[in-house]
């Protein structure tokens, strides 16, 4: 078990500080990933070129890990931290300015491009931080706040940016609404950036005597050779890709086909009624369901919480499957619906988070392990992501989301072989086993 690192702060409570630490790192990611293009749906930008250009802004955090050692120079990952909040305020405000000028558009992607790899440099030293300040247990126990409120700036921006969003634009119209939004966003991560620069315990690297800048590339290599040398490394790459294959084509399209309108195969709610869903219920649920996630995998182990950690991520999927199927009217109906789905994926969205902690990451070089394992895993839901609205396109919604429903099935069978936390190499990979507790 991982020993947490010593620090000459204060002890704090990690949950005075966990929330507000991934609320942060999940709002950076969602604003470029997902606010960014719902703002472009409702500037006439068609489905397929929002799930591309999304998905190459979201390259930067597939790409992470090639400068992630640079960050272990760094004595206090949250030095590193705070400036990389602080920072995407500033870059906040300026997407808020961007839309004014008369190249808005590619103004607007530029300005992306930079929230998008600077959020993902911090998201190394916030990972990092997360590590070093606490032990296995620990990490287990409050992954389920971390995945929550990670994915709780998700909703909460989402659904409550959404509804502002929709009256100003009837008011002020369409450009001026969103820049007033980002403008919002901007001061908003500013406060929390200095709360965190209070908040924050000061964990230090692991100190390597060779990591220097002179040696920096030479750790590169050692990083990544290391990292491909771990037993059963391209069997848990291939699980990573196909935990999050179903995940990242549902999550891009399912918010499109609420919106969509109903002669053409969606829901026909409007912008507000689906902020207002996600921004209520669908917050709650997937609170509850992630928190009880991280507790559940805490008392069972993660190789043994893993199969049902896979199920409840197939639950969103077979959930808009019944929505495409079924056209509800009535917004109880679909409200209770999106809460059946927040709640599935809150409980399994720990289990890839555990995974690359307790099974990819640990090593000399934890914080870089966790950068590569992290990269790869949005890889795989870049991918799915960039696909989905082609797919989409060419076989309908209801037949797409039965498509994902399958998508979920590899992951299923490839646990029964991939090397778990507390499953030695030459052990039978039996899910179902019973091993000692591996947190």
């Amino acid at each position: 078990m991982s020993q947490p690192q010593t620090s000459s702060a204060p002890a704090r409570s990690p949950i005075r500080w966990v929330s507000s630490l991934y609320f942060v790192q999940g709002m950076q990611f969602f604003v470029v990933m997902l606010i960014a293009g719902l703002m472009f749906k409702n500037m006439g930008v068609a489905n397929d070129q929002i799930a591309r250009w999304t998905g190459l802004l979201g390259l930067a955090w597939a790409f992470k890990p090639l400068w992630s050692p640079f960050l272990e120079l760094a004595r206090s990952k949250k030095l590193i931290v705070v400036a990389g909040q602080f920072t995407g305020a500033a870059g906040l405000a300026l997407m808020a300015v961007a839309l004014q000028l008369p190249m808005w558009f590619a103004a607007s992607i530029a300005v992306l491009f930079l929230l998008a790899y600077a959020s993902a440099t911090h998201d190394i030293a916030c990972d990092g931080l997360y590590m070093a300040a606490l032990d296995d247990k620990q990490q287990a126990a409050y992954a389920g706040w971390q995945g929550a409120f990670f994915n709780a700036s998700k909703f909460l921006t989402l659904g409550g940016l959404l509804v502002l969003a929709g009256h100003l634009e009837r008011g002020i119209g369409v450009m001026n609404a969103w820049s007033v939004i980002f403008a919002l966003l901007s001061v908003l991560l500013f406060v929390l950036a200095s709360y965190n620069a209070y908040a924050l315990p000061g964990a230090l690297n692991t100190e390597h005597g060779d990591l220097t800048a002179a040696g920096v590339w030479r750790t590169l290599r050692e990083v990544i050779a290391d990292f491909l040398s771990k037993p059963g490394i391209w069997l848990m790459i291939l699980f990573i890709v196909m935990f999050r294959f179903a995940e990242g084509q549902v999550q891009t399209i399912g918010p499109l086909f609420l919106i969509e309108a109903r002669d053409k195969g969606g829901l026909g709610l409007s912008t507000e009624q689906v902020g207002g869903i996600y921004g209520t219920v669908g917050t709650a649920a997937f609170l509850l369901g992630s928190i009880a996630g991280g507790y559940f995998t805490s008392w069972m182990s993660l190789r043994r919480a893993m199969p049902f950690l896979i199920v409840a991520m197939a639950v969103p999927n077979a959930t808009f499957y019944y929505l495409a199927v079924t056209m509800p009217a009535d917004l109880w109906h679909v409200g209770f619906a999106v809460a059946v789905e927040m709640l599935g994926y809150g409980f399994g969205f720990v289990g890839m988070i555990l995974f690359i902690m307790q099974a990819v990451a640990p090593g000399k070089y934890q914080t870089a392990h966790y950068a590569l394992g992290s990269g790869v895993m949005q890889l795989g839901f870049i991918f799915s992501k960039t696909i989905s609205g082609d797919i989409q396109l060419a076989m309908g919604y209801e037949h797409f989301f039965l498509w994902t429903i399958a998508c979920g099935a590899p992951a299923l069978i490839l646990l029964l072989f991939v090397r778990m936390p507390g499953r030695a190499p030459q052990e039978p990979a039996v899910a179902t086993a019973p091993v000692e507790n591996a947190t």
